[in-house]
């Protein structure tokens, strides 16, 4: 595990939040065909020495039976598809399949807001969410608390930042967003990488809010941010739509680029992990929030995943202190990061305050646009008594 120089999320799936958008027409190069009702999908990766991986799977699929939905070429190379049982056993056995996965759901990390009405994580922007929303914007530039605590804003000029979440606000005036890079990849509500939730446009102003004399300002100010939406209006998904991204920024990022992924799910998923790694093994970068259950983060995915390019990050407040809903363990935890009564872009405009790993994770994202991570002291209160380091410029 990297240290110093170079340097909870619970399962849920719910039905998508409703929409007045049209639902997504299938197409046959994008995350494609609905899924039959009931009917497992299951995720392949094939093997290093396949070198045609769509003309494999096309062959898989006709002999199975079976209609692709996705083939990765980047990062887990393979496909998805729902495989029907009877055919599922010749797939394992196959010599040019590596690993054969049955897609199951995720959730973005959401954010901690004590005491609020249950809809908060369906709807952020409601005024009665305790820091879900409703603030004007301030009338001059902010520089939130968590941005001067990892050593204040820097130049991100010409730097990119793939935000693998909900979307992201596009027309938001604080958010530099004008690069031809965004992509959707949920397949139920609306066909737009627009963020349906709020939780990417918050994230995305923590690692690159322009500096501008508005709003607030970020880590890695005016970087560009591209919205990767893999996740429906209310904050759920699935692996398939999530490494569908991880995909699609292997395939689209350069070296030294930096994603960020606030989202997470209990236990493993091997498929996904591998993906990661391949996205990192190009050079790009990843910082992933540790999750708010209060418990070990190797418990949980992809906050478990361990590459020299990826980072898992823990929360702290303005005390330096870990709150007690924030994941632990070190590793797979490399830094903390201000978590707690963060400020940041509101989706519709404006900004708002939200609190999670999920706020601490993009601090980490826009260092890591700017270079590499330092430290500045340990958090207190670390559950497993091997404080994390504080991530700093």
């Amino acid at each position: 595990m990297r240290r110093i120089l170079g340097l909870g999320a619970v399962l849920v799936f719910a039905v998508t939040a409703c929409s007045d958008e049209p639902t997504a027409v299938p197409t046959p190069d994008g995350p494609d065909f609905a899924q039959s009702a009931g009917a497992p999908i299951y995720l392949v990766t094939f093997t290093g020495d396949v070198t045609d991986v769509p003309g494999t799977a096309r062959e898989l699929a006709r002999s199975g039976g079976f209609t692709l939905r996705h083939v990765r070429e980047h990062a887990a190379r393979g496909f998805s598809a729902v495989v029907p049982e009877r055919f599922l056993g010749t797939l394992r056995s196959d010599p040019r399949v590596a690993l054969v996965e049955r897609d199951g759901p995720v959730s973005l990390i959401f954010p901690v807001r004590p005491n609020a009405p249950p809809w908060c994580d369906t709807d952020p922007s409601d005024p009665r969410c305790g820091g879900g929303g409703g603030e004007d914007p301030p009338s001059a530039q902010t520089t939130p608390w968590g941005i001067t605590r990892v050593g204040g804003s820097g130049d991100g000029t010409g730097k990119t930042a793939w935000i693998i979440d909900t979307g992201i606000d596009l027309g938001h005036a604080d958010l530099n967003t004008s690069r031809d890079c965004h992509a959707n990849f949920v397949t139920r509500g609306k066909n737009s990488p627009k963020d349906g939730h709020g939780h990417g446009t918050h994230v995305a102003g923590t690692v690159a809010a322009i500096d501008n004399n508005a709003d607030v300002v970020g880590v890695a100010a005016n970087a560009w941010v591209c919205a990767v939406r893999v996740l429906d209006n209310g904050g759920s998904g699935t692996w398939e739509w999530v490494m569908n991204g991880v995909n699609h920024v292997a395939a689209n990022g350069a070296s030294g680029d930096v994603a960020n992924m606030s989202l997470g799910g209990s236990g493993s998923n091997t498929t996904l992990e591998n993906a990661i790694k391949d996205a990192a093994g190009k050079g790009i970068r990843f910082s992933i929030a540790a999750g708010n259950s209060g418990a070990n983060a190797n418990n949980y995915t992809p906050a478990r995943v361990d590459h020299a390019n990826v980072y898992t990050i823990s929360a702290i407040g303005d005390n330096d202190c870990m709150p007690s809903w924030s994941n632990y363990g070190n590793p797979p935890v490399d830094f903390a990061a201000p978590g707690v009564g963060v400020l940041s872009t509101k989706k519709g405009g404006g900004t708002t305050t939200f609190s999670g790993t999920s706020m601490a994770a993009p601090h980490v994202a826009g260092l890591l646009l700017l270079g590499n991570v330092r430290s500045d002291g340990t958090a207190c209160n670390d559950p497993d008594g091997n404080p994390d380091a504080i991530a700093h410029r």
